[in-house]
């Protein structure tokens, strides 16, 4: 079976990418021109054409997509899995109103695609826990959504 594509986010895929979930970003390597594939938490979807990220100011991947601003997001959405390409841009440096260094990232979606194996549905999706004080994550967690909804 071929793998089903379309343009953008359904309105379903919106609903489910505006509140914090497991996503994993594939980019290129900078230095090994290799792919390589990161969880993050911190995506919010801005429209059915754009989705936004927040990532760890120190982190190698913002190298990378200066490097080579085409992306990939891997999520999970009724029984599904699906990977959205596009082109990520930086959009801030410092995210107002956070207090640690992230930089936020836009991404114009270019395909939406259905990659789960044929004759397959997910039965539960992979669900995690924060591990610091619950009271800090929750409140990290409000002020990142905040920033990634501004920029």
């Amino acid at each position: 079976m071929a793998e089903s594509a379309r343009p953008d986010l359904s309105p379903d895929m919106i609903s489910l990418l505006e509140k914090e979930r497991l996503v994993l970003l594939g980019t290129i390597d900078d230095e090994t021109k290799g792919p390589s594939v990161n969880s993050i938490s911190w995506v919010h979807a801005v429209s059915a054409k754009k989705i936004r990220f927040a990532l760890d100011g120190r982190s190698r991947l913002l190298q990378n997509i200066a490097s080579e601003p085409q992306v990939t997001l891997t999520f999970f959405a009724n029984e599904r899995i699906y990977t959205l390409s596009g082109k990520a841009s930086l959009l801030a440096k410092e995210a107002d109103g956070v207090p640690i260094r992230l930089a936020i990232f836009e991404v114009e979606i270019d395909t939406v695609r259905d990659v789960l194996f044929y004759g397959a549905k997910i039965t539960q999706e992979p669900t995690y826990e924060k591990t610091y004080n619950p009271e800090a994550a929750h409140k990290l967690d409000s002020q990142v959504f905040s920033a990634l909804k501004k920029a």
